[in-house]
């Protein structure tokens, strides 16, 4: 089984989301399972030059991109015994960051043709299935089915169109169909790539692809319903039989609170009584007064809507009448940073914000929290309450997405579950949710099972990618 993984962001070289641990994360997984898998990326001018250095150059060659003909040059790097191949041209990636230009419609439409004009160039790999990811990708499952198909390198290949999160659909004016893509007008209908009045590449991958999943079971529901489906919902609906979600899981491997060497004190299941370690030390770092029993309610976020913001804003001073501490850390719209830092400098003994990014102190949130909130608006399928798991810090969570099908809410009487929930968008929800939390907390034998049942909780990158095998199975058949 012969595998090409497109994803335009893939940890360690390149982050903004998710997306990167998961471009990395599941490929690994599917080799260590037997799959010959190879991820190919674009090659991004801030990539570590550690790693850059160990590029080796394989080929170049010219890509069409509507009426020009540009530069690729293929590179490959194997990182941990992963195969990545790296697309390079300078004027479409050696930029910062990955997204967010006034070009990104022509960047990756020159990356979605680069992929298809690039297998032949690699060693004796003609892929079973392509693997895409995202809007960024989504011209490659029309390109196998409508302009490579008669190649021989792709003459067994089907695609899979990943969906991370549906809100970003890469939709750009209709002349581009033409001046970039390549293709004629007749791609301009609502069947095809015509979203609203223009072309949406998000569509592209939903409409062409043999399977198009979703990264959690709810999430792949919700999506065929208008709060939820983006505008895209009617389509979603009628492709409803070749969508499927399947959660993301975690390496648990690198999030390990036994190895995680960030922390003051290790320890797993059968220690965790070390947490409190980090509880304290957690405290003497963001200036909280120190006290090991005062319940640390924490946010690893972006600062934007779509995470539930609103919900914590509307009732901050609610929850700071309740004997705790509030620590968040993030950086997003600045509107939520401003209110977080205000609220810090006015209760500098309740709550500590810090409004950047800083991945290790992040991993000593979650080893020093009692609590992790996510009350999001919605979470295609969410990691970082699967780490919080992890680290046994309990999650507090909105049903929605992966939130909804990760987290078991606690069950007083029968003693289940492994954190709390709350069903609707709703500030007092919410709320009513945290305080039923901090009752339990108050309870140190009923808590403590909690918290070994979030840590006991696995839902790891070994067993959700062979759900991704069985389906590459029945596409290769």
């Amino acid at each position: 089984m012969k595998v090409l993984f497109v994803t335009t962001e893939i940890r360690p070289f390149s982050k903004t989301g998710g997306l990167a641990d998961v471009s990395f994360e599941l490929p690994m997984a599917l080799k260590k399972a037997g799959v010959d898998v190879r991820v190919i990326t674009p090659k991004y001018g801030d990539i570590p030059e550690e790693f850059r250095m160990q590029m080796i150059p394989l080929s170049s060659f010219g890509v069409t991109v509507g009426w020009r003909n540009q530069y690729c040059g293929l590179q490959y790097l194997s990182y941990d015994g992963l195969p990545v191949y790296f697309l390079d041209n300078e004027y479409y990636f050696k930029r910062p960051g990955c997204y967010g230009y006034y070009d990104d419609g022509e960047r990756f439409a020159y990356f979605c043709r680069a992929v298809m004009e690039s297998v032949v160039h690699m060693d004796d790999f003609y892929p079973d299935i392509i693997h895409c990811n995202d809007w960024q990708t989504g011209i490659i499952p029309l390109y196998l089915r409508d302009v490579y198909y008669q190649r021989p390198e792709f003459k067994r290949a089907a695609a899979i169109f990943t969906i991370h999160n549906l809100k970003y659909q890469g939709v750009f004016a209709p002349s581009v169909l033409e001046d970039l893509l390549g293709l004629n007008y007749g791609y301009y209908n609502d069947e095809k790539l015509k979203f609203r009045d223009g072309v949406s590449f998000m569509k592209a991958g939903i409409v062409f692809a043999d399977k198009v999943i979703t990264v959690s079971e709810t999430y792949a529901q919700e999506i065929t319903t208008p709060y939820y489906g983006e505008g895209l919902d009617g389509l979603l609906k009628a492709k409803s039989f070749k969508l499927m979600g399947i959660t993301n899981g975690i390496d648990y491997t690198h999030n390990n609170p036994s190895k995680d060497m960030s922390l003051v004190r290790r320890y797993d299941t059968r220690t965790r009584a070390y947490k409190k370690d980090n509880k304290i030390a957690l405290q003497k770092e963001l200036g909280l007064p120190v006290n090991a029993n005062v319940p640390v309610i924490a946010m690893v976020t972006r600062m934007v809507k779509e995470k539930g913001l609103d919900l914590v804003t509307c009732v901050m001073e609610d929850i700071l009448k309740h004997d705790l501490q509030f620590v968040i850390l993030g950086t997003g719209d600045r509107d939520y940073m401003d209110f977080f830092e205000y609220y810090a400098s006015a209760y500098p003994g309740k709550i500590a914000a810090r409004t950047r990014f800083d991945s290790a102190l992040a991993s000593r949130i979650y080893a020093g929290a009692d609590m992790f909130l996510m009350p999001s608006m919605f979470e295609p399928c969410g990691l970082s309450q699967i780490i919080a798991m992890r680290y046994g810090t309990v999650p507090i969570v909105r049903e929605t997405g992966g939130l909804k099908d990760t987290v078991k809410p606690y069950n007083k009487y029968t003693g289940e579950g492994n954190g709390f929930s709350f069903a609707n968008f709703n500030a007092h929800e919410m709320l009513a949710t945290l305080r039923f939390a901090l009752d339990e907390y108050d309870d140190p034998a009923a808590w403590d099972s909690i918290v070994k049942q979030a840590m006991e909780t696995r839902i790891d990158w070994k067993k959700q990618s062979q759900k991704y095998i069985q389906i590459y199975k029945e596409l290769a058949i």
